[in-house]
C-alpha cells in the first residue's frame, strides 16, 4: 500500500473509531432524559434501565467481537468495517425515533454488534504497520477514543438543548457519511494469500480466548494484564461524575470541563507522546511505566481533598495511556498476519467483559461506602481498588516479559 493510500486509510480508521465512541459519549448526557420521557419514569428508575442497556450493548460486543474479527480474517477488513458503519447509522436512527423504551434496546443491540468492529479496525492497523510504528498507530485508537468520548458528551449536551432526539440524528448522519467516504477511499489491507477459512470454533469468544491461552502462554499473560487494566479503567469511565457529585458537589458544567481536559491530555499522549516514547524506550518500558502511572493517578483521585486537585490527578492517570497501545503492539507481533483479526477480537472480548464487570463492581463498592449508615464513609474506595488492580496488572506484565 502506497504512503498516501496508507495515510488516507489510517485517517479513515481514526474516524471510524471516533464515531464508535462518539455514540457512547452522546448517550451519557441524553439517555437518562430520553428514558424519562419515553417511560414516564423518574431518574431512579431510568438509572436501572441504563444498567440493562449497558449490559445488552456489552454482551453483544462480547458475542460478536470474535465473529467480526474472524470474518475480517476470511473476507478482508474493508467489507466488515463498511457494514459496521452503516449498521451504526441504523442504530442511531432507531434510537432517534424510538417510540418506546423497548426500541432503545433494539438500538443498543445493533450498536453492540457493530461496535464489535473495533477488533477489525485495530487488525487493519496491524496489517499496515510494523515495528514501533505499529504501537504508535495503535495510539491513534486511544486518541480517537478520547476525542470521540469528549466530543460525544459535548455534542449530546448542546444538541439536547435544541431537541432531545437531535444528538442521535447527528450521530447517525456522521456514521452514514463516513461509510460513504470509506466506499471511495478505504483500500483492502489484508492480501488474499494471507486470508484463512472462517471457522465457527474460532469465532466462539470464550473458545477463542481459550485457544490463545493454550497456544501462546506469554501472549495469554499479556492479555490477562490487559483485562485487569480494562476493568480498572471503568472506575473513571463510568463512575467519575457520580463520585464528583457526591464528594465535591460540582455542577454538570464543571464535570464537562474536567472531561474536556481529560480528552485533550489523552489526545496529546496517545496521539503524540507515544510516537516518541515507544521508539525511545521500547514497548516493555512503556507498558510498565503506563501501568504505574495508572495506579498513581487512581490513588491520587481516591485521596483528593479538593475538587481542583482532580485536574492534577488526571495527568498521571492519562499518562497510563502509554501502556495500552504498547500492549497491543507487543501482542500483535506474536501472531501471524491471518490471525490479527482474531487477536484484536480477543482484545475486544476482554473490553466487553470488563464493561460488564467493571461498572457493576465499582458501583457496588461506591454504594457500600457512601450509603446512609455505612460504618466507613469513603467515596474514593473504588479508586483505591482500581489502583490495586493496576499494580496487579504491572506484576503480571513483568512476569510475562521475564517468561518471554
Amino acid at each position: 500500500m502506497s504512503k498516501p493510500k496508507q495515510s488516507a486509510a489510517l485517517g479513515f480508521i481514526f474516524i471510524t473509531i471516533f464515531i464508535d465512541v462518539l455514540g457512547l459519549g452522546i448517550i451519557i448526557p441524553v439517555l437518562p432524559k430520553l428514558l424519562q420521557v419515553l417511560g414516564h419514569i423518574d431518574v431512579n428508575k431510568a438509572s436501572e434501565y441504563i444498567g440493562w442497556l449497558t449490559f445488552v450493548y456489552a454482551s453483544m460486543q462480547l458475542i460478536f467481537a470474535s465473529i467480526m474479527g474472524n470474518l475480517s480474517d476470511r473476507y478482508g477488513r474493508r467489507p466488515i468495517l463498511l457494514i459496521s458503519l452503516f449498521g451504526f447509522g441504523l442504530d442511531y436512527i432507531v434510537m432517534a425515533f424510538a417510540p418506546t423504551i423497548a426500541w432503545l434496546f433494539v438500538g443498543r443491540f445493533i450498536a453492540g454488534v457493530c461496535g464489535a468492529s473495533t477488533s477489525t479496525a485495530t487488525a487493519y492497523i496491524a496489517d499496515v504497520s510494523t515495528g514501533d510504528k505499529r504501537a504508535a498507530n495503535f495510539g491513534l485508537v486511544g486518541a480517537a477514543s478520547a476525542i470521540g468520548l469528549i466530543v460525544g458528551i459535548a455534542l449530546g449536551a448542546f444538541l439536547f438543548v435544541i431537541n432531545i432526539r437531535l444528538p442521535f440524528i447527528a450521530a447517525g448522519g456522521f456514521a452514514f457519511a463516513n461509510g460513504l467516504f470509506g466506499l471511495f477511499v478505504l483500500p483492502e489491507s489484508l492480501a488474499k494469500e494471507n486470508r484463512r477459512k472462517f471457522e465457527w470454533s474460532r469465532a466462539n469468544p470464550l473458545l477463542s480466548l481459550q485457544r490463545i491461552y493454550k497456544k501462546q502462554p506469554t501472549l495469554a499473560t499479556l492479555l490477562s494484564a490487559t483485562a485487569i487494566v480494562y476493568i480498572g479503567q471503568k472506575a473513571v469511565e463510568y463512575l467519575l461524575s457520580t463520585f464528583i457529585y457526591e464528594k465535591f458537589n460540582w455542577t454538570p458544567a464543571s464535570v464537562g470541563y474536567l472531561g474536556l481536559f481529560i480528552g485533550l491530555v489523552l489526545f496529546g499522549i496517545q496521539g503524540g507522546l507515544i510516537r516518541y516514547t515507544v521508539p525511545k524506550f521500547g514497548q516493555q518500558k512503556n507498558i510498565i511505566a503506563g501501568l504505574i502511572f495508572y495506579a498513581l493517578g487512581l490513588l491520587l483521585i481516591a485521596i483528593a481533598g479538593k475538587g481542583w486537585m482532580l485536574y492534577l490527578c488526571m495527568i498521571p492517570y492519562c499518562l497510563g495511556g502509554l501502556s495500552g497501545p504498547a500492549l497491543q503492539g507487543l501482542a500483535s507481533e506474536k501472531v501471524a498476519k491471518n490471525e490479527q483479526g482474531e487477536l484484536q477480537g480477543a482484545f475486544a472480548i476482554l473490553n466487553s467483559i470488563s464493561l460488564i464487570i467493571g461498572p457493576l463492581v465499582f458501583s457496588y463498592v461506591f454504594f457500600f461506602f457512601t450509603k446512609k449508615g455505612s460504618a466507613v464513609y469513603y467515596p474514593g474506595a473504588p479508586y483505591l481498588l482500581g489502583a490495586v488492580l493496576m499494580l496487579i496488572s504491572t506484576f503480571i506484565a513483568i512476569k510475562s516479559f521475564k517468561r518471554a
